[in-house]
């Protein structure tokens, strides 16, 4: 299977800007690969760099120094060089992220914010909206609720909405941070499903997962982020 992601000596530090500019290095010599239909989760304690890390690979945060190799539409790019547009690009069609945390556009419905990401990409739009009610039920989002924001669900229901709006897309790299927090034993089993479909559709995905049960069963591979901790 191909190498969709390859990481190799990705450092960050963080400029405490209020604390007179003290340097705060999170991560260095950060290294390992993803392959097509791979799962790998990032292992290791609250504060070593695991969201941090994730977020480099998503664009979020800048690499100070190493690189970022994904493949992208048939071409490697990294995303350590990529410019804000190429990222902004490269999130349309390849790398979906699912967060702890659901940001939507306050009043639109639970359904139309699934179904966006496949708009997006030209699907129609009855289409997407007939797919996201799908996956929404799946999820065990009650059909009387997809034409309400979810700013008015609970905690629970909003992370499911945002797992349905992160695994709706076929995207060949997905990024789980979380997934299954807050979430009750149902509907953990069926974000595990969700996943193995993915892998079975050949998608490279990168997870923090702190529950060791969840953990063990949706790794392929475990990366030990305290490797590359950076000491201060």
């Amino acid at each position: 299977m191909p190498v969709m992601i390859e990481i190799c000596n990705a450092a960050k530090t963080f400029t405490m800007h209020l604390q007179g500019g003290v340097l705060l290095p999170v991560v260095r010599d950060a290294t390992f690969s993803v392959a097509a239909g791979e799962c790998v989760v990032l292992s290791g304690p609250s504060g070593a760099g695991k969201s941090s890390i994730l977020k480099m690979m998503f664009g979020n945060y800048r690499c100070d120094s190493g690189s970022i190799d994904i493949l992208h539409e048939g071409s490697r790019i990294d995303l350590a060089k990529a410019e804000p547009r190429q990222i902004l690009q490269i999130r349309r069609s390849t790398i979906g992220y699912v967060s702890q945390f659901l940001r939507a556009v306050p009043r639109v419905s639970a359904q139309d914010v699934v179904a966006e990401p496949l708009i997006a990409t030209g699907v129609p739009r009855h289409e997407a909206r007939e797919r996201a009610g799908a996956l929404l039920g799946r999820l065990n989002i009650a059909e009387r609720l997809w034409s309400l924001p979810p700013a008015t669900f609970s905690g629970g229901e909003q992370q499911r909405v945002n797992i349905a709006r992160g695994f709706i897309s076929e995207f060949p790299i997905l990024l789980l941070d979380e997934p299954t927090a807050s979430l009750d034993a149902a509907n953990r089993e069926i974000v595990v499903e969700l996943i193995d479909q993915k892998k079975r559709c050949g998608v490279a995905m990168v997870a923090i997962v702190h529950d060791d049960e969840i953990r063990a069963r949706i790794a392929d591979r475990l990366i030990d982020v305290t490797t590359f901790a950076a000491a201060a």
